[in-house]
């Protein structure tokens, strides 16, 4: 529910607004002097603020006109007992969001503050999905009967009403993104936003921005206040995906945020307070990283409060029947896997872990004609003997599709050295991300493609 901020010098008014609202559901506050209000403003963050024009130690027109000189997000509705136009005009050109004569109505006030939060949400919904029109969320289904998938989801279904924060360890491709969305949707935050960022796919420069937002002229090019995604995030949840990835100087600033519930936009000059949830996720071994100074070892205490290890596939093998058939339904196939396309699944490790299995099944889905045999499943093994594929129609391509297979071993093997980290396997062949990210699209190469499939989570 709204922080709310009464600016009232009247005892009486105060009180009974102050009680009216919080019986409402409201979060309030009620100050008696406007001086004092700009000094909560500049530690706390206020979702509306009911401010009266009439106050002993300066006039509400001029304590807005100081508010919103440094462009809080705070929703103004002025009060008055001595209401004129010109007040109203003046208050409403200063961005005053409505302007209430006394006595009014509490009732009336009280719908006109679900408004402006409706309102508010839409706005910030609106954002959000701008950045993930893509992505189709729906409730996450954790698949699986092995004892190590199921000992991970008990994990998670004890932490998730509470507010700790969650670190979910576990290779690429595994679905720790999934935890994190069914960790917010078990939660008390379910209804407010969950806000994913993945830490390794953004440029430095630009993520700090993404992160905690930007005033208008911090740097060349920024025309606009931004909101960060922490901002967005308010009283929902915020996952970070491959913290490992994060420098020293955002990890910090991610620490401060988990210690303080506070942080600054880039260019801002006070703190701005939120509520949010932290889920963290990571491939990397921190306390590796710990060891070569490459991570804080505060934030990393901070961070594993309650450590959840998500299996790989290759460790809960007997899953791979009923991931199949999800994965199947999922494509709204009426095809199925024949008993020994199921036995070469499973004798595959699957070193791209699920994304890696749900890509090989949606190939083996548009080959098969009816049913899904072991020719149609594509991976590195099947090199065209044993009736697994045809064989190349001359020497050139011979030699072509030898090459591929040869490159794509080759970074098998790096990926899983680097536990899916695709820029670190770039690094080490000496190649760039490019050459890596084409390979996860090759036919039987055995990995993950270029763009994310739509209603992608395990």
């Amino acid at each position: 529910m709204a922080d709310v901020l009464i600016v009232e010098d009247k005892a009486s008014f105060g009180e009974m607004l102050k009680t009216n609202l919080e019986d409402s559901g409201f979060v309030v506050r009620w100050i008696k002097r406007g001086r004092e209000a700009i000094s909560l403003f500049r530690k706390e963050k206020i979702d509306i603020a009911l401010i009266d024009l009439r106050l002993p130690d300066i006039d509400g027109v001029d304590l807005l006109r100081e508010l919103k000189r440094s462009d809080f997000d705070t929703t103004f509705v002025i009060m008055t007992a001595y209401g004129t136009i010109e007040k109203a005009v003046e208050a409403m050109k200063l961005g005053a969001y409505d302007f209430l004569t006394k006595p009014f109505d509490v009732e009336q006030l009280i719908v006109l503050l679900n408004r402006i939060m409706e309102e508010k949400q839409r706005y910030y919904e609106n954002i959000l999905l701008r950045d993930e029109t893509s992505r189709l969320l729906g409730f996450p289904k954790i698949i699986g009967k092995s004892r190590c998938i199921k000992e991970a989801a008990g994990l998670l279904e004890k932490a998730a009403p509470t507010d700790t924060t969650i670190l979910l360890l576990g290779e690429s491709g595994t679905g720790k993104e999934l935890f994190a969305r069914a960790a917010h949707l078990l939660s008390p935050r379910k209804e407010r936003p969950f806000v994913a960022i993945n830490c390794a796919a953004i440029p430095h420069d630009l993520l700090e921005n993404e992160l905690f937002g930007s005033e208008k002229g911090a740097f060349t090019g920024a025309v606009t206040k931004k909101i960060g995604k922490f901002e967005l995030a308010n009283k929902g949840t915020v996952f970070l995906d491959e913290i490992g990835d994060l420098d020293l100087d955002l990890q910090a600033k991610i620490l401060r945020v988990l210690q303080e519930r506070s942080f600054e936009r880039l260019g801002g000059t006070f703190p701005i307070q939120v509520d949010v949830r932290i889920i963290a996720a990571t491939n990397k071994e921190l306390l590796d990283l710990v060891k070569k100074n490459r991570f804080r070892e505060d934030l990393y205490y901070r961070l594993s409060v309650f450590p959840i290890k998500i299996p790989p596939l290759r460790e809960r093998k007997e899953d791979i029947p009923v991931l199949s058939e999800y994965i199947l339904k999922k494509l709204k196939s009426k095809k199925y896997l024949t008993p020994s396309a199921i036995k070469k699944l499973m004798k595959y490790n699957w070193p791209g872990n699920i994304r890696e299995l749900e890509n090989t099944i949606e190939r083996a889905n548009i080959i098969a004609p009816e049913k899904i045999e072991p020719q149609h499943i594509l991976l590195p093994e099947a090199t065209g003997v044993e009736g697994e594929g045809e064989l190349p129609k001359n020497l050139k391509a011979a030699s072509k599709l030898g090459q591929e297979q040869a490159e794509a071993c080759v970074i098998q093997q790096v990926l899983k050295e680097t536990k899916g980290n695709k820029s670190e396997a770039a690094r080490r062949l000496g190649v760039s991300y490019v050459v890596i990210q084409r390979f996860f699209i090759m036919p039987g190469a055995g990995l993950e493609p270029a763009l994310p499939i739509k209603g992608s989570g395990f």
